[in-house]
This record gives C-alpha cells, structure tokens and sequence, in this order.
C-alpha cells in the first residue's frame, strides 16, 4: 500500500513540529528501517517509551526523551579534548565533529556547527518561561540541548548539548578516510 501526502499537509505537519516546544510526549511505535532506498536519507526512528527505555541508560531516556538537562560541568564530554565523531546516544547518527568542539565556559559540550544540517532538527521551546532554539537529533527525535547565537565565527552558533545524548566514537575507530 503506497501513502501519498500532499504538499500543503507535509507543510502543516512541519509547521507544527517548528511551532511546539520541548514536547517530551510518547510516540507511536514503527518498524525501523536504517535507510530509505529511494533518496538515501535515513529514516525516521519511532519508539514506545518502554522501547527506548530498554536502549537507554535512566539518564539518558531523561535526557533525551523527556527533554532533561544535566548539571553544568558534570557531563562526560564537557571537557573532553579527544578527537572523534559524537553521535546520538539512542539512534548512532552522526551529529558533530570534535573539530567543532569548543570549550564555550557553560559547563556542557559546544560545537559551533553540526556534521551536517540534515541530521539535526531545531524547534522552538518555549518551556520554563523562555524562548530558545532547541536542537533535536533529526532521525530518531532525541532531545540534545539547544542552540545561541553568542558562539565562535564562522557560524556565531554554540550548540549548547547534553552529553547524555551523545556518544563519542574516537577517530581511530572511525573508517579509514580514502582520497578519490
């Protein structure tokens, strides 16, 4: 059975997504597929809370599922200088380069620039009486922290991001890089 959605649908549902805060409610359960054959793009990763809960240390569901913030200065990567590939804790999609990383003072780990646009989703959170960008991973919806615009050049952005939604794979555990 093929489902066809129009466009102005696809457009209200993305509108609402951008509209909502930190929605930290359950989602509907699917089965996961790694990638789309179609267009390449991974898609998207839907879970029950108890499915995500049997993946997912207890602070790390907090975090990334019901919109948690860890302590300043108290996560594992806040300070860390190792070069790797951060990815998310609940799907394994890339997220940021340790090229990216900088420390921003705020006691959480900051990038200035994601791996690539595409694989992070920012909504508008309007939780705890203030207005911010918060940054969710694109594929599975993890919570990851939000985003300011007081960040290094060449992008002025510091993605301000919990370390429990995040796993770093160190640089000698990535694939060789080959030249074409």
């Amino acid at each position: 059975m093929k489902i066809v959605v129009s466009i102005s649908t696809a457009v209200s549902v993305s509108l609402l997504l951008c509209v909502t805060g930190c929605d930290p409610s359950p989602s509907e359960s699917r089965n996961e597929t790694a990638m789309n054959p179609t267009n390449m793009k991974p898609e998207k990763i839907v879970k029950t809370d108890e499915e995500w809960k049997r993946l997912l240390t207890p602070e790390e569901f907090q975090v990334t599922r019901r919109c948690g913030t860890e302590p300043p200065f108290s996560g594992k990567y806040w300070n860390t200088r190792e070069k790797g590939t951060y990815v998310c804790v609940a799907c394994g999609t890339p997220l940021y380069s340790s090229d990216a990383k900088y420390d921003s003072g705020s006691g959480w780990p900051s990038f200035w620039k994601a791996i690539e646009d595409g694989n992070i989703e920012i909504r508008r959170d309007t939780s705890h009486g203030m207005v911010r960008d918060e940054l969710r991973c694109a594929r599975c919806g993890a919570h990851l922290g939000h985003v300011f615009d007081d960040g290094p050049e060449p992008t002025g952005q510091r993605h301000c991001i919990n370390s429990a939604a995040l796993r770093l794979i160190p640089e000698e555990k990535n694939a060789p890089k080959t030249e074409p």
